[in-house]
């Protein structure tokens, strides 16, 4: 499984959980940790600006942990309606990059 971080200028951070592990609130809290030390790096212009951040309602997402841990980073989340209708932003960008032939060739073997 990967876990990809972007935002309008590009990917911030990916990051590959290791084979037979469970995502908990506190493997999400600490990769929100390393998201926000990688946005310092590569967008120093953002350390002074309010993060609006997006994640659906996935259990490790809605964590007492990461939940405490978005808010010592402040950033403000922006709110997933459960059971939604509407397409998260990513169906928008990033699957229809996927179904492309040379993309799907990496993700397979990154799979493997």
């Amino acid at each position: 499984m990967a876990w990809v971080f972007w935002d309008a200028e590009g990917i911030l951070f990916i990051d590959y959980l290791e084979k037979c592990k469970t995502v908990t609130g506190e493997y999400y809290s600490n990769l929100l940790t390393i998201l926000d030390q990688k946005i310092r790096e590569k967008r120093p212009g953002m350390q002074k600006k309010k993060i609006i951040f997006h994640q659906d309602n996935a259990p490790a997402h809605k964590s007492v942990l990461a939940m405490g841990k978005l808010r010592d980073l402040h950033y403000e989340l922006l709110e997933h309606l459960l059971f939604s209708p509407d397409l998260a932003p990513s169906d928008f960008s990033l699957f229809p990059k996927l179904k492309s032939s040379s993309l799907v060739g990496i993700f397979l073997r990154i799979k493997r």
